[in-house]
């Protein structure tokens, strides 16, 4: 499938979730097993060699992109969920949406020093989602090898943003939104 094609399987959904805001839902093209199969096969041909030790997913949507990297890959997944969802003892980070703010916790022994990771979400608008979650990932003394990503919004500065962090970039299409 070509990336031109992936996109198309993606739904626009505009002044969601506030006027203004195009929506770019993922939603159809997980209904489309061969979409679901692309985007997992080029998420593996890119990080099959990468040395990782486990894969990072954001609530909710990176859940289903990072887990089934991780399954595949036979990789730990490691869960960044919304504030009070995860049982044990967490650490936090809250940040700024681009239509509010959020908090993210991961379990504190869900990574150790000096593991490789990857963080997976579903779409790149300003960075600020993964960007809370990488300064968890260092907290816990492990490494951003990359953030990667279905869908970038490139006019929203989120690659710019993430690499004042030395954050590295993948993703499979973009939508250029304003």
């Amino acid at each position: 499938m070509e990336l031109h094609e992936l996109a198309e399987t993606i739904r626009n959904v505009p002044d969601f979730p506030k006027p203004g805001i195009q929506f770019k839902d993922i939603s159809t093209l997980v209904l489309r097993p061969d979409a679901f199969r692309e985007v997992i096969s080029r998420l593996l041909a890119r990080y099959a060699d990468a040395g990782l030790d486990a894969i990072v997913g954001i609530d909710a949507r990176g859940f289903i992109f990072g887990g089934t990297l991780a399954y595949e890959m036979r990789l730990p997944f490691v869960m960044a969920r919304k504030k009070g969802k995860l049982p044990a003892d967490t650490i936090c980070e809250t940040f700024q949406l681009e239509y509010g703010t959020d908090t993210l916790e991961i379990h504190r022994d869900a990574l150790k020093p000096g593991q490789k990771v990857v963080i997976v979400d579903d779409l790149l608008a300003t960075g600020g989602t993964v960007a809370a979650v990488a300064r968890m990932v260092r907290r816990l003394e492990a490494e951003v090898v990359e953030a990667a990503f279905v869908v970038e919004l490139p006019p929203l500065n989120g690659r710019k943003n993430l690499g004042a962090m030395d954050i590295q970039v993948f993703s499979l299409v973009e939508f250029m939104v304003d």
